[in-house]
């Protein structure tokens, strides 16, 4: 069997398929990991992220108690009233509750026909819009591709597909990966 360089080539670019993406992955997850473990400054490798792992879910145990639940609530109303704070944080929690929340968005994929021969893939995020006199129109998230952003349209109803048959996370994965992952039907 005699190799080629254009075999030689071929077996380099598998593995550069294989190795890169778990590669990257790994360095992403111990950046993150490194990250977190840094923000308390204690000597000992793991310990601060569990230390405040423990803090978020205690201060989450907290927030969910009949007796402390009011002083969160003050405590947010208190933030409310601060002009360029309310915006910020109610952005930030808006955006944390559509992926973890009670009140999680993202979940209803559809296809929009944007044209005559163009459709888009998104997400409906508010079905009702009434409050701003808009009652035919939906709100639509459409995410990037290898991007963390999007843009909202507001569009007809009638141009809304719900896809009911397809998991909202793979088709977020499919729009992030620029169509490249595959759709499967559930």
């Amino acid at each position: 069997m005699v190799f080629t360089y254009r075999r030689i080539l071929t077996y380099f670019f598998r593995g550069l398929l294989f190795v890169v993406p778990i590669a990257l992955t790994i360095y992403v997850i111990v950046l993150i990991i490194q990250f977190l473990d840094g923000i308390l400054p204690i000597p000992i490798p793991g310990l601060g992220i569990l230390i405040m792992l423990g803090f978020v879910t205690f201060i989450g145990f907290l927030a969910s108690i009949f007796i402390t639940k009011p002083l969160f609530e003050i405590f947010e109303r208190w933030v409310f009233k601060i002009p360029l704070i309310n915006i910020l944080y109610t952005s930030i929690k808006d955006l944390m509750s559509a992926f973890v929340g009670d009140k999680k968005k993202f979940n209803t994929p559809v296809i929009v026909k944007m044209s005559e021969n163009i459709s888009r893939l998104g997400f409906i995020t508010q079905e009702d819009l009434g409050v701003i006199e808009e009652e035919n129109l939906v709100a639509i998230y459409f995410p990037h591709s290898y991007n963390f952003s999007g843009n909202l349209y507001l569009v007809p109803k009638e141009n809304v597909r719900i896809l009911n048959n397809i998991r909202s996370a793979d088709v977020m994965k499919f729009i992030v990966s620029g169509g490249v992952s595959h759709l499967v039907r559930e």
